[in-house]
């Protein structure tokens, strides 16, 4: 039987290459979507956007098994919220969320509802993150410099990336957790750059989809470690991989990528 899907941010950059995905897919079913954009509007198959404020009404009526949310963090975390009081598994792919915005997204989720949530979505950026935490484990030691540089198209609303900073956090994990730090760009009479420090560094232009570059600069040499997305369709493989696999688990708190991806390779 197909799985029953609702798709929040269905007229998104990422939430409609979703809203295809799910349609295309021989065993899956749109019956929702959400967005403040477009409300009434068709998706496929018969499925009209839905304003927000009616998520708790279309999730009894179309009796999802699965939300997809790619919205923005503070609408996030009330559709997850009212999606686990109805025991709707979650694939989140939003970003932005604030230390406190997470506390409650765990607390929704944790006991009552599985759920998978990411920065990114992207198999390869996952495959990314591996490489760049081990890399620097291998380079910490001979003092490699390392900085973040992400690019972004000029409607992103949050800076850095989640994705980037995820890396950082990666790279941070290898630095002296007493001394380390993080550096937002530079500016004006800044002093030498420390051991200790992390940069990281958005750029916001055009169209770009998605860029993450790691550096690591040693004497003499330099090692960069990139990942471009070339367009959301990559994003949205990645998401719909993560609608079959949250659906099949019964364990109810937050699952990530790398645990959906280790699973699957060793299946």
């Amino acid at each position: 039987m197909a799985i029953r899907v609702v798709v929040a941010g269905a007229k998104g950059r990422t939430g409609s290459h979703i809203v295809q995905g799910v349609l295309a897919h021989a065993d899956m079913e749109l019956v929702g979507g959400v967005d403040p954009q477009g409300v009434g509007e068709v998706l496929g198959s018969g499925v009209r956007v839905t304003s927000p404020n009616e998520l708790g009404n279309l999730l009894k009526e179309a009796k999802p098994q699965v939300l997809v949310d790619f919205t923005n963090a503070a609408a996030a975390v009330e559709n997850v919220k009212i999606a686990a009081q109805q025991n709707v598994k979650l694939v989140v792919g939003t970003t932005g969320f604030s230390a406190e915005q997470f506390k409650e997204l765990e607390t929704a989720i944790t006991g009552h509802v599985s759920a998978i949530i990411s920065p990114n979505f992207s198999i390869g950026v996952n495959v990314f993150w591996n490489l760049i935490a081990e890399a620097a484990r291998q380079l910490h030691t001979y003092q490699y410099h390392m900085e973040v540089i992400e690019l972004h198209h000029a409607h992103k609303k949050d800076a850095p990336s989640g994705t980037a900073l995820k890396a950082a956090e990666l790279l941070a994990a290898y630095l002296p957790a007493a001394d380390r730090r993080f550096v937002y760009g530079r500016q004006g009479m800044t002093g030498e750059r420390t051991q200790e420090e992390i940069g990281i560094h958005a750029i916001r232009a055009g169209e770009i989809v998605g860029e993450h570059t790691v550096l690591y600069a040693g004497n003499g040499e330099r090692l960069e470690i990139t990942h471009r997305a070339q367009s959301r369709d990559a994003f949205a493989l990645g998401a719909l991989t993560a609608i079959a696999w949250i659906h099949g688990k019964a364990e109810c708190r937050i699952f990530s990528m790398a645990e959906m991806l280790r699973e699957l390779e060793v299946a």
